[in-house]
Formats: structure tokens, C-alpha cells, sequence
């Protein structure tokens, strides 16, 4: 069981900058690849980026492509999201999510995608002002 915490959220202005920390519980971490998803208001949950368990292969949503950085730290059991360049429609609720690495393949089909995923956090809100 793995239990994940987001945290970093908050209200920025257009063109500003945040950083997403997701904390994870047990010493499993490792073992885990690790999404962030969103989620705006009336909209289906999308993804936004993905790191594979030793942190060797990233993934983004064409929409955040350049602008945001994923990355983690096995030794604290934690993985980020570095936004930068934001813009409104990036105005949503972020979810850190887990996946683990000895029953999802790694690859950007498994990872791009929420149903490979086993363990959600409950999300924070970031909201841009234009």
C-alpha cells in the first residue's frame, strides 16, 4: 500500500512559477513509477507527466511540453513537478499517482495513461490568473 501527498498548490499569476511535491508513504517508493495527472472543472482527467522508477525516462503531455519538469527523489520518497511558464488553462487539480514498476511496464504507453496506475493522491489545486 502505497499512500501519496500532494502539496505546492496554490494561485499564480500567468507567466509565474510552482512546484508540486508528492510524498510517498512506505519504503516501496523505489519500486514505483510515478504520474502527475489534472484535472479541470466540467473536463476529463488528463495527463501532465511521468517518471519511471529509477527516474531514467520522463514523459509529458504535449500541453506542457518545455514549460513543466517532473523529477523525484528515491532517498526522501518524493517525486516533483517544476511548472513553469503557466498559463490559465493549466488551472486545475494536479494528482500524484503510483504505479508499480513489477506490474506496469515503464514505456510512455503505460505511463501516459491513468488505468496503469494503482494508487492516487487526493490533489492540489493550482489556479492561474490571467
Amino acid at each position: 500500500q502505497v499512500q501519496l501527498v500532494e502539496s505546492g498548490g496554490g494561485l499564480v499569476q500567468a507567466g509565474g512559477s510552482l512546484r508540486l511535491s508528492c510524498a510517498a508513504s512506505g519504503r516501496t517508493f523505489s519500486r514505483h513509477h510515478m504520474g502527475w495527472f489534472r484535472q479541470a472543472p466540467g473536463k476529463e482527467r488528463e495527463f501532465v507527466a511521468a517518471i519511471n522508477w529509477s527516474g531514467g525516462s520522463t514523459y509529458y503531455a504535449d500541453s506542457v511540453k518545455g514549460r513543466f519538469t517532473i523529477s523525484r527523489d528515491n532517498a526522501k520518497n518524493t517525486v516533483y513537478v517544476q511548472m513553469n511558464s503557466l498559463k490559465p488553462e493549466d488551472t486545475a487539480v494536479y494528482y500524484c499517482a503510483a504505479a508499480d514498476a513489477r506490474t506496469t511496464y515503464g514505456g510512455s504507453t503505460s505511463l501516459t495513461s491513468a488505468r496503469h496506475y494503482d494508487y492516487w493522491g487526493q490533489g492540489t489545486q493550482v489556479t492561474v490568473s490571467s
